[in-house]
């Protein structure tokens, strides 16, 4: 047996692998969210990842391609009813984010035949990582990261002054679009980190840390990230030692890097 498998084969120490390959890709998109003020998008996307996971079940198909396929297809959704623009926008995202986790949870309940613990779902389930998901996560961060660099210019324009892009010939409704896609498959590759309802957290808490520090965008992506690292690795040593649940302990060390950053450190200029 190599020292990889050996690695592998390790609950610890896939959960941390994992972990840390969902802040990367956590970190720049958290960023978006911040700048763009998206975290009512993030919960919409997530919570219809249930449903997803409903589809999985009932169609008997991976749940990661079904919970992206169901959060890609959210995503289009939002784009299209945005644009016609008869509701507003978080009216229209407050419906389909309780709705679609209502009809996931209600789907989930007609199926007697499986049996399915739902505290995995919505907290996640980071101590049950198996190599699959290792290679959905670092095969979707790679996408996404992949993504980014290639149109990071353009999105980044849009994203700072959306007119003024316009106006530069960057094709604005075409990268929104892209961006929601990378959203959903990232919360796709999340959901079994920290579940439905921690996912957006993960996302936006990092991100707001590392605006603290940053003096330029890259900056505070790559901080971000390496926020996102920290809060993971510090989540898991305190479940391994105290025994509380992996998700939510990443999250609330992810909280104490934010609240000690914001207590300790002046505003930087970005």
């Amino acid at each position: 047996m190599t020292i990889i498998d050996q690695i592998l084969g390790d609950f610890f120490w896939r959960a941390l692998i994992g972990g840390l390959g969902v802040a990367l890709v956590a970190g720049p998109l958290g960023c978006f969210v911040v700048w763009r003020r998206m975290a009512y998008f993030g919960d919409t996307l997530a919570h219809s990842a249930l449903l997803g996971v409903a589809l999985g079940f009932l169609l008997h198909l991976p749940l990661n391609l079904t919970i992206a396929l169901t959060c890609t297809g959210l995503a289009v959704l939002l784009v299209l009813l945005a644009r016609s623009k008869s509701l507003a926008t978080d009216t229209l995202l407050g419906i389909l984010a309780h709705s679609s986790l209502a009809i996931g949870l209600v789907a989930l309940s007609f199926m007697p035949d499986v049996r399915v613990d739902l505290s995995a779902y919505l907290f996640g389930d980071l101590l049950a990582m198996r190599r699959m998901d290792l290679a959905w996560i670092y095969g979707g961060a790679a996408v996404v990261l992949a993504l980014l660099w290639w149109l990071w210019r353009g999105l980044l324009m849009s994203t700072l002054h959306e007119e003024l892009a316009k106006v530069e010939g960057v094709p604005v409704e075409r990268l929104r679009l892209v961006l929601m896609l990378m959203f959903s498959l990232a919360i796709a590759v999340a959901m079994k980190i920290v579940g439905v309802l921690l996912i957006t957290a993960l996302l936006i808490i990092p991100a707001a840390t590392a605006r603290r520090l940053a003096a330029s965008p890259e900056q505070m992506v790559v901080l971000a990230m390496a926020v996102g690292m920290l809060a993971v690795a510090g989540g898991l040593s305190a479940s391994w030692h105290w025994n509380s649940p992996a998700g939510p302990s990443i999250v609330v060390a992810a909280f104490a890097l934010f609240a000690i950053t914001y207590a300790t450190i002046p505003r930087q200029r970005a």
